[in-house]
């Protein structure tokens, strides 16, 4: 509770005259035309979480509550009827300030704020930060003064409390949400709305769902596990598709969640779960790039130092293909060009449509396995017009192809088509280049469960290409 609660709630206090010798519970008054208001006043009083005392205009203290005698150790008994603080609650040095500055509050206007050192019935000093103000008699004239306290290091966790608070939902540069117990956001912040591509004020009571079209499911269960168990050990990353008016934005969040309790009941009562995360997918794409550079600059080293133990120049080029696979493509296909390479010239440009290539070299369709070589000789692929394979050759450099987003049987009849394995769905051909002259090309094949060849996959496709290239035509696979 506030203190200007505290202090609000000793408004209805009254120019009640103590009795001494009736100090039960909180000292309350008796009020003959009710006779159950002193109860209630007592009652009241006594279940404040702030100590209240109060004083008639000479300064005699009429009402001390529980809070008062755990903070003090003076009983109700002991404290009212007593003139001031002093020679009890006070030194004798400090009553005569303590005294005026609380007594005038009488005849000010508003709340006073004061911070006074007071004296514990065991002799101990403890400081307390005090509000106080003016009790009005039945015609508004002075007739009182009430004093709410509490102890100064309490007063400023709570301060720190709220300014805190108010800090992460303003200022902070992380997402903070609030989660209610039926998993809605409840309060967020600017840095979390942003995030979530939403107004603040949008955005409370929504279902996850709305607002994320991935990753709705980690975060409910991880919401879920947090009222149920408590916070986690450490914070979690988990990647969202975010809504936005341009389409799904994927982002990765580094994700702490923490237990909201209610501190006014008996036994914990869960009020949610403070979510604060922060957006670290440029870290987190720079990370997962960096490593898988690392690790194909490894595949590469590899396939190298594989290479140079094959006796046969055509299996050195098989080698390179299998070490290019892990992690990259389910299938490779290796075709050269059946007619004998020319340096190119404006003739051979515009004779590019007649080039026929033929399958040298390809994984096994079934069980994996090692890339197995067809022969040098062989029939030429039946690879019809405007084949990425041909437009490869034609072009001399890479050509994506996608069967996009159609029915399995769809893309099985595209693969098919195009004579590569029936669970093709995503293709990236390399052209084979050495020696100024096109060799052939080399075709690397993805299923379904894999996403489709980005620009990088192309770079790395052309490295793993040159490699392969040197190796066929140092076998002499075309002919001179």
């Amino acid at each position: 509770m506030s203190a200007s609660r505290r202090s609000g709630t000793t408004d209805e206090l009254g120019p009640d005259e103590p009795e001494p010798e009736r100090p039960e519970g909180s000292g309350a008054m008796d009020d003959s035309s009710d006779p159950g208001g002193s109860d209630l006043l007592a009652a009241l009083l006594d279940g404040m979480d702030a100590a209240l005392c109060a004083f008639d205009a000479d300064g005699v203290v009429t009402h001390w509550n529980r809070e008062a005698e755990r903070i003090l150790g003076w009983s109700a008994t002991e404290a009212v009827g007593r003139h001031g603080f002093a020679g009890w609650a006070v030194r004798s040095a400090d009553a005569e300030e303590v005294e005026t500055r609380l007594m005038a509050a009488m005849h000010a206007p508003g709340r006073q704020v004061h911070e006074f050192a007071l004296v514990t019935k065991d002799g101990g000093r403890v400081l307390v930060r005090t509000q106080s103000a003016a009790v009005r008699g039945p015609e508004g004239k002075p007739a009182g003064v009430y004093c709410a306290f509490s102890e100064v290091h309490a007063q400023i966790d709570l301060e720190r409390s709220i300014a805190l608070s108010e800090a992460l939902f303003e200022d902070a540069s992380w997402g903070v949400v609030l989660v209610d117990a039926d998993l809605r956001p409840a309060v967020v912040n600017a840095f979390a709305a942003r995030a979530l591509g939403i107004g603040r004020t949008a955005v409370l009571g929504r279902p996850l769902g709305e607002l994320l079209a991935r990753g709705v499911e980690e975060l409910e269960g991880a919401f879920t596990h947090v009222l149920a168990e408590g916070a986690p050990p450490a914070p979690a990353e988990m990647w969202v598709a975010v809504r936005t008016a341009e389409g799904e934005k994927r982002r990765c969040w580094r994700s702490g969640f923490l237990r909201l309790a209610s501190p006014l009941a008996e036994e914990p009562v869960p009020l949610g779960v403070g979510w604060l995360f922060q957006d670290v997918t440029d870290a987190k794409q720079a990370e997962q790039e960096a490593a898988l550079i690392r690790f194909r600059s490894n595949q590469l080293h590899r396939a190298a130092r594989a290479a140079a133990e094959c006796e046969d120049p055509a299996e050195a080029a098989t080698v390179h293909l299998d070490f290019a696979l892990a992690g990259f493509a389910d299938h490779a296909l290796l075709d050269r060009v059946a007619a004998p390479p020319r340096a190119e010239t404006s003739a051979d440009r515009e004779d590019a449509g007649a080039v026929r290539l033929v399958r040298i070299a390809a994984t096994p369709a079934g069980a994996p396995g090692p890339s197995l070589l067809s022969g040098a000789a062989g029939l030429p692929a039946r690879y019809e017009e405007g084949h990425p394979a041909l437009s490869c050759v034609e072009r001399a450099g890479t050509v994506r192809a996608d069967a996009g987003s159609v029915p399995a049987e769809r893309a099985r009849e595209w693969a098919l088509a195009r004579q590569w394995p029936p669970d093709a769905v995503h293709a990236l051909c390399a052209v084979l280049r050495s020696r100024g002259r096109t060799l052939g090309v080399v075709t690397f094949v993805r299923g379904a469960g894999r996403n489709r060849f980005e620009r990088a996959d192309a770079a790395y496709a052309e490295d793993v290409a040159v490699r392969v290239a040197a190796a066929l035509d140092l076998a002499g696979v075309v002919g001179e």
